[in-house]
């Protein structure tokens, strides 16, 4: 049996898929490098030859999240260019728990300057997108992403999304959404 030998680029996938996942389970200041390459099949050494650093490395899996977001608002625009078609979109996402973590372990490591400029450009990003796909007013917009946000943190407590813990509180929150 031959192995294929993968590209430097399709590598660096399979190292950022692992980053999905440690960053989301640890977040950025519990995640060791040499975790990540440990799943994703490489070395360490590998890894940052690929990303540079740990940061670098974070911030690439913050990018291919809110990329994932604003390619998942994309499609669905596509077919009906309306907040609750985006909404309705965003609902796929809750089922990958790891991918919205991530997003929470970029807003959480803000302080940190060069990630705190990237994620505060990728969500301002995915505001502006959001926008110019609805033509939703200011208020709106405001209103979907904090709705957004509020079931992103009740994903990450896994009172929302695929088997959700059932709290009575987060039903009576989510009734209406």
């Amino acid at each position: 049996m031959t192995r294929t030998r993968l590209t430097a680029a399709e590598r660096g996938e399979e190292v950022l898929d692992a980053a999905v996942v440690a960053f989301g389970a640890s977040g950025y200041a519990g995640t060791r490098t040499d975790e990540i390459a440990r799943l994703a099949g490489v070395s360490q050494p590998y890894v940052i030859r690929l990303f540079g650093t740990k940061q670098q490395l974070f911030l690439a899996t913050v990018h291919r999240v809110s990329d994932r977001v604003e390619q998942t608002f994309r499609a669905a625009a596509d077919e009906q260019t309306d907040l609750a078609s985006l909404g309705k979109s965003y609902e796929q996402l809750l089922t990958e728990r790891e991918l919205l973590v991530v997003l929470l372990h970029g807003f959480a490591a803000s302080a940190e300057p060069a990630i705190g400029d990237a994620v505060r450009e990728r969500f301002g990003g995915i505001y502006r997108l959001v926008r110019e796909l609805t033509g939703a007013s200011r208020e709106e917009a405001r209103e979907f992403l904090a709705t957004g946000m509020l079931l992103t943190v009740m994903a990450a407590m896994q009172v929302a999304g695929p088997n959700p813990i059932t709290c009575g509180w987060s039903t009576e929150l989510l009734d209406d959404l």
